[in-house]
């Protein structure tokens, strides 16, 4: 696990659990990120792959205020009822993914739905909940302002957009979502992803061109 400073009050840390994900027919290896906003008293959790017990010590003794999930594909939530058993914290999704929910754990729904714009409160600081569709049609960012920090999920990568060439993606929205709800954001705002190493808006925005004519 890694550690980043932010402020006195506020820290993000990271770490990277791995195992699979499925869709359409296929399984593939995979490595996540998860991310933990908070203080030594309490903290934010977004996604929940693959290990519960490895985000549960990275938790450590702190309150979990909430478990934001940033969209509904297995490899993102696997790990999510366990996690909340034991944190005792409520899980919000996107409705409009929670179709993907239900392939993993169909007898249960999440607590609540994020609404576009929602804001989670955490150590003094706010999360401000972006739908960016295309990925998945729920796919949902959170910008913590405060910080010049967004989580993107599998929205926005160093490099380029998530994937789109699997069930319930749209490369055109996915572009879309970018353009309008990312790369609106400040230059230096920087971009802490699902998966592989963080990058920055103002890094990633000159390609989007070169995007859209590469296609998904």
């Amino acid at each position: 696990m890694t550690e980043t400073a932010n402020s006195s009050a506020l820290r993000i840390d990271h770490l990277e659990t791995a195992g699979t994900f499925s869709l359409d027919g296929g399984t593939w290896e995979v490595e996540n990120n998860v991310w933990l906003v908070g203080n030594d008293e309490e903290c934010i959790i977004i996604d929940a792959p693959h290990d519960a017990n490895a985000i549960i010590n990275a938790v450590d003794d702190r309150k979990v205020v909430a478990i934001l999930l940033t969209h509904g594909h297995d490899d993102h939530i696997k790990a999510v009822l366990e996690l909340a058993d034991t944190v005792v914290a409520p899980i919000y999704l996107h409705s409009s993914d929670w179709m993907l929910w239900e392939r993993v754990f169909p007898s249960v729904d999440p607590s609540h739905e994020i609404q576009d714009r929602d804001i989670f409160e955490i150590a003094g600081q706010r999360i401000k909940a972006l739908h960016t569709p295309g990925h998945s049609p729920g796919s949902t960012c959170f910008y913590l302002a405060s910080q010049g920090v967004v989580f993107t999920g599998d929205t926005l990568f160093q490099g380029g957009p998530g994937a789109t060439g699997r069930s319930f993606s749209d490369f055109e929205v996915i572009m879309e979502s970018i353009r309008d709800r990312l790369f609106t954001l400040p230059p230096e705002t920087v971009v802490h992803t699902g998966h592989g190493d963080s990058t920055t808006i103002g890094a990633e925005a000159p390609h989007l061109d070169e995007w859209l004519a590469r296609g998904e």
